[in-house]
C-alpha cells in the first residue's frame, strides 16, 4: 500500500519539482505549445510559475490576496531565473514556519501553511510536466504517493471548493468513481452543487473511472484527453462527460 505524504515531503516535493521545471524549461524554445493547454508556451509556463511562487509569498505575508503580482521578469533575467527566485522565496517562507501555523489562503477550512505545501507541489508537477511534454520528452517519473495525493487534491479541493466559489453546479443528477491504486472517490454531481467523498471500492456508482496513479492525475487536470486509452471508463458516458466538464472549470 502507497504511504500517505507528510508535510515534509510536500516541501520536498515543492522544491523537486519547481527545480525540474526550471531545468526542463533551460535551453528548451520556450515559443512550443503545451499540449492540451492552448494559449500556453514552455516559456509563459516557467514564467507562471515563478510569479505563482511569488503571489503566494506576498499573499501569507500580508494576509490579503494580491490585486497585482510580480508577473515578469527583470530585465535581462531569464524566466527560468526568475522562476528559481521565486522557489527559493517560497521555499524560505513555508520551512519557516511549522506547517499548523495560521495563514491566508483561499480554502476556508485550511488557513495554515499546509495548504500552501500542498497547493504549491501540486502546481509545481503538473506543470513541470507541461514543460516536459512541451518538448516531446518522457515525463519524469512523478511517484504514486504524490499522484495520488495530488488525486485527492482535485476531488476534495477543486471538484468540491473551488466550483462552488465559481457558482458552478451540475445540470443533472450523476456519480463517479474514480479508483486508483487502493483509493476510491466518489464524486457526486447534481442542481445543487458538487461533492466528494472517499469510498469503499464496492461503493455502487452509476460510471466508474480507473487508471494508473500518474495517468489519472494528469487526466483529471486536463493533461490527457478525455477518453484516453491508458484510463478506463465504464458506466453512464453522460456521467463521466458531466463530471469532465465540471473538471475542466474547476481546474481553469
Amino acid at each position: 500500500m502507497t504511504r500517505a505524504l507528510t508535510q515534509d515531503d510536500l516541501l520536498d516535493v515543492v522544491e523537486r519539482e519547481g527545480t525540474r521545471a526550471a531545468m526542463a524549461a533551460e535551453g528548451a524554445d520556450h515559443d512550443r505549445p503545451v499540449p492540451g493547454c492552448p494559449g500556453l508556451t514552455v516559456g509563459e509556463t516557467a514564467r507562471h510559475l515563478g510569479s505563482v511562487y511569488r503571489m503566494v509569498v506576498t499573499w501569507i505575508r500580508t494576509g490579503t490576496r494580491p490585486a497585482i503580482w510580480h508577473r515578469e521578469p527583470a530585465d535581462g533575467e531569464t524566466v527560468e531565473n526568475y522562476l528559481r527566485d521565486g522557489l527559493r522565496a517560497l521555499l524560505g517562507e513555508l520551512a519557516a514556519h511549522p506547517p499548523n501555523t495560521p495563514c491566508a489562503t483561499w480554502h476556508p477550512d485550511d488557513r495554515t501553511y499546509a495548504f500552501w505545501r500542498r497547493r504549491m507541489a501540486h502546481e509545481s508537477t503538473i506543470h513541470r510536466t507541461d514543460i516536459e511534454a512541451a518538448q516531446s520528452r518522457d515525463l519524469s517519473p512523478i511517484p504514486d504517493e504524490v499522484a495520488l495525493d495530488g488525486i485527492d487534491e482535485v476531488m476534495t479541493l477543486w471538484f468540491t471548493h473551488r466550483l462552488a466559489e465559481k457558482g458552478v453546479a451540475g445540470t443533472r443528477p450523476a456519480t463517479v468513481a474514480v479508483r486508483s491504486a487502493h483509493r476510491t472517490w466518489l464524486a457526486t454531481m447534481d442542481a445543487t452543487g458538487t461533492s466528494t467523498a472517499e469510498v469503499s471500492p464496492t461503493t455502487p456508482a452509476d460510471a466508474v473511472i480507473t487508471g494508473d496513479p500518474t495517468e489519472l492525475y494528469l487526466w483529471l487536470w486536463g493533461r490527457r484527453a478525455v477518453y484516453d486509452r491508458a484510463i478506463t471508463q465504464s458506466g453512464d458516458f453522460d456521467a463521466i462527460a458531466q463530471f469532465w466538464a465540471l473538471l475542466r472549470l474547476a481546474t481553469k
